[in-house]
């Protein structure tokens, strides 16, 4: 058994959920700034591209897209507040799923070696 391959998904998907983390931080961060862009990424697409770096043996940096917002700002900020803080906290309550998949992996191999 491999081990990178038994862990592989949960390790990028924890990674893509960190980085989109941090754009949407970002983006609330810039709420009041005129003219920012809000950027998020599109972690199904993402995370298949991350598996087809992996299978070629480099890494790969997610690529952030523009938000396209609801209604216009007269200063042409994308930011919407409520918006960002909804997808912030998504993303929060699936990082933490995802490292729950992981140490529920990891207490199976514990396991296995361990023979109990």
């Amino acid at each position: 058994m491999n081990l990178d391959q038994y862990l592989d998904v949960h390790v990028r998907a924890l990674n893509l959920r960190s980085s989109r983390a941090e754009l949407i931080a970002r983006n609330i961060a810039n709420a009041d700034t005129p003219g920012f862009k809000a950027r998020d990424i599109d972690f199904e697409r993402e995370l298949q591209r991350s598996a087809q770096g992996q299978n070629a043996g480099r890494a790969v940096d997610p690529q952030p897209l523009y938000r396209t917002p609801l209604g216009t700002s007269l200063d042409g900020n994308t930011v919407e507040l409520q918006m960002e803080q909804s997808a912030f906290a998504e993303n929060a309550v699936r990082y933490q799923s995802t490292l729950t998949f992981l140490n529920s992996k990891l207490r199976g191999l514990m396991t296995a070696i361990t023979g109990q």
